[in-house]
């Protein structure tokens, strides 16, 4: 009789209690929504959004590309945040640089004419026609650029009415003898500097390359520094064995064959250290306009057979030599035209595989070497003082060890290619806007 009534109440009891568990469990719900919320972070403002498409980029190259420029087809091919698109007056190396968004406006016929009209009868740097201007915007419409990347100062001064005419921003980025060549030249300063007023941004590869160009007046805050970048995985730190090495020292210099590279310093240097070990050897890999003047100093200094001259080689031939030496020289000097370094690539190269590097104070080199601890310097155009400095080395086998331990931190650190190519998308993306 009495069981009925008080399974009711507890009926009732249980529909309160679950009546509270479900108000406290949306007030849970709701608090952690708004919670939630508040913690939540906005994407970057420099990402793109998963709706949108990728920014094209139109990076001009007058000619994409020459064997040299191994430094550019690394940045634009390592972009992932920006799709980039070459524009070009001709093409080369397709196997080397194999690439499939590229849009050739050639010269016309008439640009002969209008080079030798600018250059030899005005004394003044050349620029584009008309109908190239209408060609270029054409391409820079069709490929919906966001922004155009001119490669080379002087580039940039060529194209300087397509600057002024196209609405979206242009960036130009120097490297080195486009900042300084010619700058004595009023016109060719005066161009410069109407391009420099022009471009929303500048990009340079060293500190030293930074003043430089502010020195054209162009404003500080224009200018931004942007590495260059060595793929690693490419090139990795080899320990090398230098007490093993006995007089058979292994010395290597790389790039193009010119005045500002310091080549005829290399070779009496490395004459005067094969008077101690006869035994040492020199491989200059690399081509340009200077091999026949090498050559026939090599010849008066008696090493014939201690020097090769290899030519231009592949990456993989020249990490290979890299791997084998002991030493790797690049005594750097500005050319009788003004020319320098921004921060040498085979340089970089060299140091990131773990080969101990002797340069000069020169351009953007200290940038890279503090002396005595990631490499050593030496002032310019002084062999005897190269050559010292590679006795006191070949010496002392810890401090070569230890420099090129260094040298190679330096390099993952300050020039990696990844780290480099999305600090350029950023650049990029922030321009954009």
């Amino acid at each position: 009789m009495f069981g009925v009534p008080r399974l009711r109440g507890c009926r009732g009891k249980q529909n309160r209690l679950k009546t509270e568990l479900q108000t406290k469990r949306q007030r849970k719900l709701q608090f952690l929504k708004v919670e939630d919320s508040a913690l939540s972070v906005e994407p970057s403002a420099l990402q793109v959004s998963p709706s949108e498409s990728p920014p094209v980029i139109a990076c001009y190259c007058a000619t994409f590309l020459k064997p040299e420029m191994l430094h550019i087809y690394r940045q634009i091919t390592a972009l992932k945040r920006c799709i980039p698109k070459i524009i070009a007056q001709k093409r080369e190396q397709t196997e080397r640089y194999p690439f499939e968004h590229v849009h050739i406006v050639p010269k016309p016929a008439t640009h002969f004419l209008r080079r030798l009209w600018f250059r030899q009868l005005r004394d003044m740097p050349w620029q584009i026609s008309d109908t190239e201007l209408r060609a270029l915007l054409g391409v820079l419409s069709r490929i919906d650029a966001r922004l155009l990347h001119i490669y080379f100062g002087q580039i940039a001064v060529h194209l300087l009415p397509l600057i002024r005419e196209w609405k979206n921003p242009s960036i130009v980025s120097f490297h080195g003898a486009d900042v300084t060549v010619d700058m004595n030249k009023p016109a060719y300063r005066e161009a410069t500097q109407q391009m420099l007023k022009a471009v929303q941004l500048v990009l340079v590869r060293s500190e030293s390359l930074r003043h430089a160009v502010a020195d054209l007046g162009c404003d500080l805050e224009k200018i931004e520094i942007q590495r260059t970048g060595i793929p690693l995985e490419e090139f990795p730190f080899r320990e090398r064995n230098f007490v093993a090495v006995g007089t058979e020292w292994r010395f290597v210099q790389a790039g193009r064959l010119i005045e500002k590279k310091g080549l005829p310093v290399t070779l009496r240097a490395f004459a005067v250290f094969v008077g101690k070990y006869p035994n040492a050897t020199l491989t200059i890999a690399g081509q340009g306009p200077m091999l026949a003047q090498l050559q026939r100093l090599t010849r008066e200094l008696n090493l014939d057979a201690r020097v090769s001259f290899t030519g231009f080689i592949s990456q993989e031939q020249l990490r290979d030599i890299y791997y084998r030496s002991h030493f790797f020289l690049h005594p750097s000097q500005t050319g009788h035209d003004g020319n320098q370094e921004g921060i040498p690539n085979s340089m970089l190269e060299a140091m990131a595989s773990g080969l101990p590097v002797f340069a000069t104070q020169h351009g953007g080199i200290p940038e890279a070497i503090e002396n005595g601890v990631s490499g050593v310097l030496v002032p310019e155009r002084d062999h005897e003082a190269l050559a010292r400095a590679l006795f006191n080395a070949a010496e002392d086998p810890a401090f070569l060890s230890q420099i090129a331990r260094t040298g190679a931190e330096v390099i993952r650190k300050n020039f990696d290619l990844q780290t480099q190519a999305q600090r350029l998308e950023d650049i990029y993306l922030r321009t954009i806007g």
